[in-house]
């Protein structure tokens, strides 16, 4: 879940690239990467390797980084949106701060110190450009301002000249554009947003015509042929800093209430623009709307990638993705009216100052939603922030081992925010789109690119901005990606079983080092207590005498000098202690009534001859209504007892606005889960509210669509999320003791408790510095006995469907892991079947093992029609896997099961009153 980066980068995309599926897909990043048939076909017989390809951090610890620029000398400049200006050293590999630009950036408004570019003729006239807010008199503006740099590496103030300016709307945090680009005749291109709020359309076209809503329409800025936002700009600086508009924009100077500057138009937010050097064509990542299914006011919300060949419409806020026109709408009687006109849109918004008539649209050259595009599968689902450009030219006479190879010659790169991927995307001779290519999609490791450009190096260099939105990333980051045509280095990996114990300690080393280019005339050194080199055998065996801790390092070079280095930490004077929960109860489940829990905790440790028990912590925590995958939760499993939300999370883009603990553009988790702690049907809003959008609770940043979700999956995030605002019922409980578990009562469904022990012990002996202390858990998670059939922990041969598993065959069966038949007598299933009888097996440990239940069902007469069947179980003794095998020979389509209950006879009753009333 995430709000909407509706701010100056306009990530008004869904924030949340999660699964739609959880099969069948390969997960990159919070993305699900489908392979297209075009990309199936790509002949890959030249394609370099990835591994090839190496990615270089040259600078860390970022604020903000918008864009860079790569002088020819090497030197990196590049900017933070809050104003200061930096550039990397090539040679003495060091980043400077040049200047900190006074710019209106506060983080209301999201403007700042947005983008800037390099003069072509830089190595002559050591032009630099900038685009950033100012703000005087109560206006505030947009400049885009030329600055002379010193051969010091100074940033001359005085030498400023203002190129351009236009005025903005201020409390507008949305949609700035802010970059800059050049073609081959030294003409300067600028984007700019649509300076619109977005948050009040219901993710469709911002065409608010009331009065006193002149900033919910964006047909005054980026459907007004008269104003400067939501354009691409085209001039010609002159040497006064003046400048000149070239033959060929979209409207020649003079025409009537027109702007010259403009070269397209339509745009939303075309937040990072690239031209290709050898053609001057343009190319632009395009921000699109929210809405993630289409409505009445039109169609749904793409993200699009552009390109103009010449000057042109492409369309916003009238239509969107291919062309697909909205519906002219009345936003004060909710009156829908006829289509926009692709090949004649009229704009006859009262706050537009320009010509009414607009020229036609065109149409992009990839377009996705939310969802899996039908013309683009590739790019996969989920939050979308669309970043174009640039086009890759490859020079074989330039003198450069890092060059990115022929292989990619005259690709076009294109990025997206959101989806933390890079696709290489072929034209043909008249540069048309033909396919396009993951790049690095399984190391490029891309932390939210947000810029990206061609050094004269022949690599890459890119912005990365960081992994949460707003704030300080650490992993904010200037890179640089080189490509190696020779020898690569090896990889040096370490492996040991023995890493803690008491001096002596001897330690086996395992080795699992490899090459790239198969080399097996590997050499081997080791350091185990200090800088000479111990051993140069592949797998050395080394015994540490004293008490310490050490670092085990491995260098491992190749024939050609190429050399890396793994290291393993080992920790010698002390050993782990024991800890170990006990009960003489069933240790799965917890019962609907309440029911005694009686536990003890044991505690051993080799070095502590006397256990300290204020150092042995046993806390009971209750989650309610918290499901997932936790029937594999184990004793040594206590961070999977929310396994499935938690997991949904951490393979979108939530975190992207969201932190556990601290504010970024959206709340924390754990302010959402303390907001609706009280709120019993908080849980079905906000899993709706993730898949359909909304706002206006936690400020004015909108939450997006994010349709590509099923319910299921949202519940299950919004379930993770307010599980983080739960305490542990008592902290300081005896190390034995019998617990009346009551918590549950009236609402058991999916809830756990955790019982959880903790040991710290007192240190290594001998007094050796640091201290070497070390810690134990162990956990007892007890789930209700009613265990949702979607909750399986296994599948084989049908469908999760939901709650429930359905299309069952003969054979087909599911798992329950590590369950505990302790005090329980009976099962009882909850199913329905149209018009078929089968037989439900148990078996332990694998789908042909002991069987120790057996039930019958029989026709309920319709495929929502469930009943109740109980039938006896054995109990084996101890814990064991079942395997819930459903026999019926040649059987089909036989049942639906929505869940099993684990019964004790005197609980039966009121299990199944329950259900009943469920």
């Amino acid at each position: 879940m995430s709000f909407s980066l509706y701010t100056y980068l306009s990530l008004g995309s869904a924030l949340l690239g999660t699964l739609a599926t959880l099969t069948g897909t390969v997960h990159h990043y919070g993305t699900l990467i489908n392979p297209s048939t075009a990309e199936a076909s790509i002949d890959t017989t030249n394609r370099p390797a990835e591994n090839r390809f190496t990615k270089t951090v040259l600078s860390n610890d970022l604020n903000e980084p918008m864009e860079l620029a790569v002088a020819p000398d090497g030197r990196v400049f590049f900017v933070e949106r809050h104003g200061k200006f930096y550039m990397y050293d090539p040679v003495q590999k060091k980043t400077r701060l040049l200047h900190d630009f006074p710019v209106k950036a506060v983080e209301k408004y999201l403007n700042g110190l947005l983008g800037m570019t390099i003069d072509p003729n830089f190595n002559q006239n050591h032009y630099l450009y900038f685009f950033y807010t100012i703000q005087d008199k109560e206006q505030t503006r947009q400049r885009i301002a030329r600055f002379v740099i010193t051969n010091d590496n100074t940033l001359d103030l005085a030498s400023e000249k203002s190129i351009i300016e236009f005025p903005i709307d201020l409390e507008v945090s949305a949609h700035t554009g802010g970059s800059m680009a050049w073609d081959t005749h030294g003409n300067l291109f600028i984007s700019t947003g649509d300076n619109t709020v977005p948050f009040e359309s219901s993710g469709f076209a911002p065409i608010d015509q009331r009065e006193g809503r002149l900033t919910f329409d964006a047909e005054r800025s980026a459907g007004n042929p008269n104003d400067l936002r939501g354009k691409i700009l085209r001039i010609h600086v002159e040497a006064d800093g003046s400048y000149t508009i070239p033959e060929g924009n979209l409207f020649p100077k003079g025409t009537e209430r027109t702007r010259p500057e403009i070269y397209v138009m339509g745009c939303r937010n075309p937040y990072r623009i690239s031209v290709d050097p050898a053609t001057s064509i343009v190319y632009w990542g395009e921000i699109g709307p929210d809405s993630g299914t289409d409505g009445p006011q039109g169609p749904r919300g793409y993200d699009e990638f552009n390109q103009a060949k010449k000057a042109g419409n492409y369309g916003w806020p009238f239509f969107v993705g291919d062309s697909k026109p909205y519906h002219q709408y009345d936003f004060a009687s909710k009156v829908v009216g006829t289509l926009f006109d692709p090949n004649a849109p009229i704009n006859n918004s009262p706050n537009n100052t320009g010509a009414k008539q607009l020229p036609p649209t065109n149409k992009p050259m990839v377009w996705y939603p939310y969802n899996k595009s039908d013309e683009f599968p590739e790019l996969g689902v989920g939050g979308r922030c669309a970043m174009g450009g640039p086009v890759y030219h490859y020079n074989a006479s330039l003198q450069s081992k890092t060059k990115i190879p022929a292989y990619y010659d005259k690709a076009l790169f294109m990025y997206d925010w959101m989806r933390n991927w890079v696709f290489a995307v072929r034209l043909d001779d008249q540069q048309n789109y033909q396919y396009m290519e993951r790049f690095m999609p399984t190391t490029g490791d891309f932390r939210r690119p947000v810029d990206m450009e061609i050094g004269p190096d022949g690599s890459f260099y890119m912005l990365e901005y960081g992994s949460v939105y707003g704030i300080d990333n650490d992993d904010a980051r200037l890179v640089r990606i080189d490509f190696n045509p020779g020898n690569r280095a090896p990889v040096a990996q370490i492996t040991a079983k023995d890493t803690i114990g008491l001096a002596p300690l001897t330690v086996a080393f395992g080795n699992t080092s490899y090459d790239y280019d198969k080399s097996d005339q590997l050499k081997y050194q080791w350091r185990f207590e200090g800088n000479q080199v111990a051993s140069t055998e592949a797998r050395p065996t080394h015994t540490f005498r004293k008490n310490g801790i050490y670092k085990a390092t491995l260098t491992v070079t190749d024939p050609a000098g190429q050399a890396t280095t793994d290291t393993l930490t080992i920790k010698v004077g002390n050993t782990t202690p024991s800890v170990a929960i006990a009960t003489t109860d069933n240790s799965t489940f917890f019962f609907p009534s309440e029911t005694p829990l009686r536990y003890s905790v044991a505690v051993s440790d080799k070095e502590d001859k006397v256990i300290d028990k204020n150092k042995v912590k046993v806390a009971l925590t209750f989650i309610p209504k918290v499901a997932g995958n936790d029937s594999q939760i184990g004793h040594q499993q206590i961070s999977a007892s929310y396994n499935l939300g938690k997991s949904l999370i951490a393979g979108s883009d939530c975190k992207a606005c969201h932190q556990v603990a601290a504010k970024s553009v959206g709340p924390s988790f754990t302010e959402i889960a303390k907001k609706y702690q009280s709120d019993k049907t908080a849980t079905a809003k906000l899993a709706n509210k993730i898949i359909i959008g909304g706002g206006g609770v936690w400020g004015e940043h909108a939450m997006s669509a994010h349709p590509q979700l099923s319910r299921e999956e949202t519940t299950e995030m919004v379930k993770y999320i307010f599980s983080l605002g739960m305490q542990p019922a008592d902290n300081h409980l005896p190390q034995q003791g019998s617990l009346v578990l009551k918590d549950h009562v009236g609402s058991e469904e999916q809830s756990r408790y955790i019982l959880t022990a903790t040991y710290t012990d007192k240190g290594s002996v001998g007094g050796t510095q640091p201290k070497l202390a070390l810690m134990k858990s162990d956990a007892l998670v007890l789930r209700t006995t009613k265990v949702l059939a979607g909750d399986a922990d296994e599948i084989h041969e049908m469908a999760k469907q939901g709650r429930r598993l359905g299309n069952i065959n003969n054979q087909s069966y599911f798992v329950l892991k590590a369950i505990d038949l302790k005090s329980i007598d009976q099962l009882t299933y909850h199913y329905a079947s149209l018009d078929q009888t089968a037989t439900i097996e148990v078996h332990t440990d694998s789908p042909t093992g002991p069987v120790i239940s057996t039930a019958n069902t029989t026709a309920t007469g319709d495929r929502r029609k469930f009943a109740d069947v109980t039938t006896s179980i054995q109990n084996p003794g101890g814990k064991h896997d079942l395997y819930f095998v459903f026999v019926k020979p040649d059987g089909k389509n036989l049942l639906s099961l929505e869940w099993v209950a684990f019964q004790r006879k005197d609980a039966a009753n009121t299990m199944n009153a329950k259900a009943d009333g469920k």
